[in-house]
């Protein structure tokens, strides 16, 4: 069971630093695009921040945390 969950916090995190990673890079290049004076999509990115991009950022630091977690409670606890 613990393996399980494990796997599949795992899978999802990696999912999410895609994510986060494809975020920023938008962000970024839509910045130097809207200092350019060139539309690249930075009010879409800014509509997408508190829908999409926020809890995407929370997730992967609660699950990090919880990986963590569960990572030094098997060490601590469950040690054969």
């Amino acid at each position: 069971m613990k393996d399980k969950l494990l796997s599949w916090l795992n899978f999802v995190l990696v999912a999410d630093v895609f994510l986060v990673l494809f975020g920023f890079g938008w962000l970024a290049i839509a910045a130097i695009g809207d200092a350019a004076g060139v539309n690249l999509g930075l009010d879409l990115w800014h509509q997408l921040w508190q829908p999409v991009f926020n809890p995407a950022i929370g997730i992967l630091m609660g699950g990090a945390i919880l990986s963590g977690l569960i990572s030094w409670v098997s060490r601590k606890f469950l040690t054969d």
